[in-house]
């Protein structure tokens, strides 16, 4: 379930519900999630916090680096412990292995660090990356940092065997009850699988590659027609050339074979050029925003290759027009 303005909040009512009154759910873990600021020292942060169960990890695919995971019992004892994502450290300006141990102070509380979790990369749907938040148990947030029961979402795990469209319909049956819902009346829930999320981020990213490739395809015949039209001229300007050489015992193939090295040759001076730029576009790019980037040699190797591809295929109308050239005609031109 994800609450929004138009449908009820979620709350640990819910999760309670789900955990007792469905036989299909092996895990179910609630979630408070609120921005609060985190303090280390001289450090300071904006932060997600999430109140979460010793389930997350499970549920998550999240695995510890250092230290621990909270437990059973610290939940039910509302202790501050805190776990930390892995992009935190680095947001306190302090070693992952050395906060390990340490206080830190989420709003006006001050937290125990147990434990660091290993890298993720860049979270499964909206909200921000798993690496920047901290965890801290459930019931900590409900009555000591955030006051509320209100749960941004609930995230369960099937049994195995159990498909997830059988868990979905158990689900919805459970919070319908919950909330008392009429038959006929609409959810103020929504239900949601990972899979789903996965199909929506894969058709973006179909949409988005076609968007790219149809800019590179645009680019590409803007450079292939402006190649056409360099050569063209330099044949033109270069007839009564053409005319000595032919003159001088040079066949058709000769003409056209200069004049189609010469267009290989600008188009991969043109890719190279690219290439560079690219790279140094997208070193700049990682310095100022924080991203990794990889120069892969196939990337490098395939835009060679269309750069060349271009200047041969744009060049060969030129290379035949030299080729063809009468020349006791090209003497005479001026």
């Amino acid at each position: 379930g994800v609450a929004s303005n138009q449908r009820a909040s979620l709350t640990t009512r819910d999760a309670q519900a789900l955990a007792n009154g469905s036989g299909l759910l092996a895990a179910v873990v609630p979630e408070l999630q609120s921005g609060r600021q985190i303090k280390h020292r001289n450090r300071n942060a904006w932060l997600q916090v999430v109140g979460t169960t010793p389930d997350y990890m499970r549920v998550n695919g999240a695995k510890l680096h250092y230290g621990r995971m909270f437990t059973d019992g610290d939940d039910a004892a509302r202790r501050r412990v805190v776990v930390l994502g892995a992009g935190v450290p680095a947001s306190l300006g302090e070693s992952p292995e050395m906060l390990i141990g340490q206080t830190i102070q989420i709003g006006t509380l001050p937290f125990e660090v147990i434990g660091l979790f290993e890298r993720r990369g860049a979270a499964l749907g909206p909200g921000a990356s798993p690496d920047d938040q901290l965890y801290i148990p459930v019931s900590t947030a409900q009555y000591r940092l955030l006051g509320t029961d209100r749960l941004s979402s609930i995230v369960v795990q099937v049994h195995p065997g159990v498909s997830l469209e059988q868990g979905m319909v158990d689900i919805d049956h459970v919070l319908r009850r919950e909330h008392r819902l009429r038959p006929g009346e609409d959810n103020d829930f929504m239900v949601l699988n990972r899979r789903q999320i996965l199909e929506v981020q894969a058709r973006a990213t179909e949409v988005f590659s076609y968007l790219l490739a149809s800019i590179a395809a645009v680019s590409l015949l803007v450079g292939g027609i402006g190649i056409m039209n360099i050569m063209l001229v330099s044949v033109t300007e270069r007839t009564r050339e053409i005319g000595v050489r032919k003159a001088l015992g040079a066949t058709r193939g000769n003409i056209m074979l200069q004049f189609l090295i010469e267009s290989l040759t600008m188009g991969m001076i043109g890719g190279l050029c690219g290439i560079a730029l690219g790279a140094l576009g997208a070193y700049v790019l990682a310095q100022l925003a924080g991203f990794s980037v990889f120069i892969s040699l196939s990337a490098v190797s395939l835009a060679v290759a269309c750069s060349v591809a271009i200047g041969l295929f744009f060049g060969i109308w030129p290379a035949r027009r030299a080729a063809s050239l009468d020349p006791i005609e090209a003497l005479r031109h001026d």
